[in-house]
């Protein structure tokens, strides 16, 4: 049985993408800087967690949270998550964010 490749994939041409792939995406430049912090925000806490070794049930426990959302949380499904919500949780995990605005 002869298989076809799928032609999404038979393009080889290489995009130089802009450093946010939220914009590559479509997204506009604000709210594409804004996902990109939450993106962040969600690795980070989740590398701190594995770093770590702490179980889902201590993870929620130390961070006030059920045990759905640290399943959430280390799912990657950062739409779940306000930027107040990640900043808060990132806190609790021992890690201190800093904002700095520019023009």
């Amino acid at each position: 049985m002869a298989t076809r490749q799928d032609k999404r994939f038979a393009d080889e041409r290489m995009i130089v993408g802009s450093g946010n792939v939220f914009v590559d995406l479509g997204f506009d430049e604000a709210e594409a800087r804004v996902l990109a912090l939450r993106t962040e925000l969600l690795i980070r806490l989740r590398k701190r967690v594995e770093d770590k070794g702490w179980t889902q049930a201590e993870t929620a426990r130390r961070l006030h949270v059920s045990q759905p959302r640290v399943s959430a949380l280390m799912h990657g499904k950062w739409k779940d998550f306000s930027v107040d919500m990640l900043l808060t949780l990132a806190e609790r995990a021992g890690l201190h964010a800093k904002l700095k605005l520019a023009a």
